[in-house]
């Protein structure tokens, strides 16, 4: 089946610049695309198919925003422990730490501190949620 090049472009951008996660989507693009018998995968096939794969225009899929929203509204945007993020997501340690944070963090939406994780203004500006602060008046009493 033949890949337009703005179809090729928006797999990519949505892709994490990650090939093997690049592949991934272009199969299942793919699939969406002959399931409607299509032949040839164009930009608005791209966006259609993943979509309904609920990957989004920044690259974000469903467990990422379950991610963020958990610390945003359970925990007033951090910080909280991993150990403490893994049991409430019902995710390994391992998974969250190696799947889902580093893109997070390369895009700013979460930061690691030493205390734990939290959301950056950017992190909750794409939940749609107003920007809180840590309180640190009485951090020292």
């Amino acid at each position: 089946m033949k890949l337009e090049e703005e179809g090729a472009l928006e797999i990519a951008k949505r892709s994490r610049g990650t090939p093997r996660i690049a592949g991934r989507l272009t199969r299942r693009v793919r699939d969406f695309a002959e399931a409607e018998g299509s032949l040839s995968i164009t930009r608005i096939h791209v966006d259609k198919a993943l979509r309904r794969l609920d990957v989004d225009a920044s690259g974000l899929d469903s467990m990422d925003r379950r991610y963020l929203t958990c610390i945003a509204e359970n925990y007033g945007g951090g910080p909280v422990g991993v150990e403490t993020l893994a049991a409430v997501l019902s995710e390994a340690r391992d998974m969250i730490e190696d799947v889902i944070e580093p893109y997070l963090m390369q895009q700013g939406l979460v930061q690691r501190t030493p205390r734990g994780r939290c959301i950056s203004s950017k992190g909750f500006k794409y939940l749609g949620l107003e920007v809180k602060s840590i309180n640190q008046d009485n951090l020292f009493e």
